[in-house]
């Protein structure tokens, strides 16, 4: 079951992490006090958003498994959403009540809108 937990109180992971991210089935790796939305875009993978500060919600969306925790105290989600799995990965990042085990830990979204980022273009040819 998806878990979050308030406010980032802990220090970061340090376990490995990482992200699946439907339905595009893409995993990436999340590094310590990086956030959901920063792995994603760091891996090539386009999510929804807008401020990055967890209050216009563009980057909603639902949390399949795992647990997060948030950067800032309330992010703009309402208990209920909370509830039903909904995170903001703008602000989010993996929680600390996964992974206890010591085995890595994956966090996956359901992201609708998620799109793979094009390939940068290589530098000209210099002359």
């Amino acid at each position: 079951m998806a878990a979050w937990v308030h406010a980032c109180l802990e220090p970061p992971m340090t376990l490995p992490t990482s992200l699946t991210i439907l339905p595009l089935g893409v995993t990436v790796p999340v590094v310590p006090g990086q956030s959901l939305l920063e792995a994603a875009l760091a891996a090539g993978v386009s999510l929804p958003r807008s401020c990055r500060n967890g209050t216009c919600r563009a980057c909603r969306c639902q949390m399949r498994s795992g647990a997060v925790r948030y950067r800032i105290d309330w992010p703009g989600l309402s208990p209920d959403e909370r509830d039903a799995g909904d995170i903001l990965p703008c602000v989010a990042l993996p929680g600390t009540d996964v992974g206890e085990t010591g085995e890595a830990v994956n966090i996956v979204i359901e992201a609708p809108l998620a799109q793979r980022q094009p390939a940068p273009l290589p530098p000209p040819p210099s002359t």
